[in-house]
């Protein structure tokens, strides 16, 4: 007996949501019963040779034979040429208070990093200095490090 005091605004209302939930259901059975269409090879996509994606499969004639050597990423591969061991360079950075710089090597123009217990000598920004590059924890260093001039 309670519904018959519902007003006109509650009854639609509830015929709304009733609605909704069968229009729910039906869109839910409506994807059941498609044909399985969602399958692996309707979400594949391959590149063709021009490198446009594209839902058709590459021609396996065009297909082209690659060497792994021949195939170079980020950096050219360095010509393995001996250097000096002891190389010159100009002081880039130096800060004495925190004990370590960077020095720019006069051939490969890299920037090497120097900390102050690898020092023979004091050295200050500008110094053309000579040093020994071995391999730190954190990449190159310079070691035995003294002033040219």
């Amino acid at each position: 007996m309670a519904r018959s005091q519902d007003t006109f605004n509650k009854k639609e209302v509830r015929k709304n949501k009733e609605k909704k939930r069968k229009d729910k259901d039906a869109r839910k059975l409506a994807r059941k019963d498609e044909d399985k269409s969602s399958k692996l090879e309707d979400m594949i996509a391959y590149v063709d040779e021009n490198g446009m994606l594209t839902d058709t499969p590459p021609d396996p004639n065009k297909k082209q034979h690659i060497e792994m050597d021949d195939i170079e990423i980020s950096i050219r591969k360095r010509d393995h040429v001996e250097l000096d061991p002891i190389r010159k360079g100009i002081v880039t950075f130096f800060n004495d208070s925190k004990g370590f710089g960077f020095i720019r090597d006069t051939e490969t123009q890299e920037s090497i990093f120097v900390h102050a217990n690898n020092l023979l000598e004091e050295i200050k920004d500008n110094n053309v200095v000579s040093f020994e590059v071995e391999m730190g924890p954190k990449g190159p260093a310079a070691v035995r490090v003294k002033i040219l001039r």
